[in-house]
């Protein structure tokens, strides 16, 4: 319960550890008076209360690692065409715009000012007349039919969406495709669902590719790089995300 009262806090843009910040105020007062009376001019109130003890950065997790791992891959790849499918903009599809162009497919919509990122605005769950030699989609389709991005309700549309991924790429062609993954399957609705390491193999359509290479990250946020599919069954995840690069075989 404890849980999903911090979510829904959370979606309405309310951080109960961010009021542990206000014991920080007093320091604050203190160095702005010490700041001013050196600075000797006119300041404006604009304080900042969380960062006094935070790290530089994250370097873990599931989105640093799989948008790193699958941007390196495709940078020694070098395929001719670029397709991704709903990954996160401003982290994966950075990276592979920083060295290459990208087309980016997404149901919502999103404006691009950058000369290397394509984008167009598609639901994945319907067909698409599209054919490429490299095809991603990272931490994606575990929304597919849930609502929560407005599409539509469909138990099935993360069945359907692979059908489609497995459909637009050309035989040997390359498919990277990322997800939570944990020992227990199971919906948490609607924010996302969590799939069994395994399951993936047995969704329509992947008898057509074969499995090149699969990493992990834990549930600590450590990445398990060129791993196996079986190590991270013997984990026993409770939130891991699963990365895999699949190559498509002829029909």
């Amino acid at each position: 319960m404890k849980r999903i009262i911090g979510v829904v806090l959370a979606s309405l843009g309310v951080d109960p550890l961010k009021f542990l910040t206000l014991r920080n105020f007093p320091r604050y007062l203190t160095e702005r008076a010490q700041f001013k009376k050196q600075y000797g001019r006119r300041l404006f109130w604009f304080p900042i209360l969380s960062d006094y003890r935070d790290a530089a950065g994250t370097m873990s997790g599931h989105y640093f690692h799989q948008d790193l791992l699958v941007a390196q891959r495709i940078f020694r790849m070098n395929p001719v065409r670029h397709v991704d499918v709903g990954s996160r903009i401003d982290g994966f599809v950075a990276h592979v715009a920083s060295f290459r162009e990208i087309e980016v497919l997404d149901i919502r919509a999103v404006e691009s000012n950058s000369n290397n990122i394509q984008f167009s605005q598609h639901d994945f769950t319907t067909n698409m007349d599209l054919k490429t030699d490299s095809l991603s989609c990272l931490h994606t389709i575990e929304h597919f039919g849930l609502g929560r991005y407005g599409d539509h309700i469909d138990p099935e549309g993360h069945l359907k969406g692979f059908g489609n991924l497995v459909d637009s790429i050309s035989e040997g062609g390359r498919l990277y495709i990322s997800f939570p993954i944990g020992s227990e399957e199971r919906v948490e609705f609607n924010a996302h669902r969590v799939f069994h390491p395994e399951s993936i193999l047995e969704w329509p359509g992947a008898e057509s590719l074969l499995l090149e290479s699969f990493s992990f990250v834990d549930d600590a946020g450590s990445l398990h790089a060129e791993s196996s599919i079986d190590k991270a069954v013997e984990s026993q995840l409770t939130y891991g995300c699963g990365i895999y690069a699949f190559i498509r075989l002829s029909d």
